[in-house]
């Protein structure tokens, strides 16, 4: 990995993005958009994740976090993560199963490290946020994610999004906003 993208400096504000291999579009179901929010919300409460804007699409997470051992959080929440969806594969009508459970064997099969599924790509590309300008670039690109995919006409109606957040609407995770 790049020694560019790396957690730094303990009291940072990052932008990190996860994504599925192959940019497959898994969180197009709810059963896997719940796994995401609720380790998310076990992140925060059991480990010291704060997040201050999300966005689930889906392929892909986009957040602003800050906290303690970003890294190791975010090591366990995609190895956790991984392990539930491909559980939950077996317990849902998913029609998709047989080719996701070969993209994601085909996936491990590369690595030495990973024995039977690989979900996420490798990395979360942290990039520290210095800047208001920054902050603020970041905040709408996230929030801007559902609209410019056309998945909502506005941000705040995107029920995985932070944007409700910050438009005065509970959202489904606790936010701690930026401005």
């Amino acid at each position: 990995m790049s020694e560019k993208y790396k957690f730094r400096d303990p009291e940072g504000l990052y932008f990190v993005t996860c994504t599925i291999i192959h940019w497959i579009d898994l969180f197009t179901r709810k059963e896997f958009k719940h796994i995401i929010v609720d380790s998310l919300k076990y992140c925060q409460n059991e480990r010291g994740l704060i997040i201050h804007a999300c966005v689930l699409m889906p392929s892909h997470l986009h957040m602003v976090v800050s906290g303690n051992l970003l890294s190791d959080i975010m090591w366990d929440f995609k190895k956790f993560t991984s392990k539930k969806i491909t559980l939950e594969m077996d317990l849902i009508n998913e029609s998709r199963k047989e080719w996701l459970s070969k993209a994601f064997r085909s996936s491990a099969d590369k690595i030495k490290r990973v024995k039977t599924y690989k979900v996420w790509q490798d990395g979360n590309h942290p990039i520290q946020l210095e800047s208001n300008k920054f902050i603020v670039e970041k905040l709408d690109y996230i929030h801007q994610n559902p609209v410019e995919n056309e998945i909502t006409d506005e941000p705040e109606w995107y029920l995985y999004s932070s944007a409700r957040d910050y438009a005065g609407k509970m959202g489904l995770l606790a936010v701690e906003l930026l401005y």
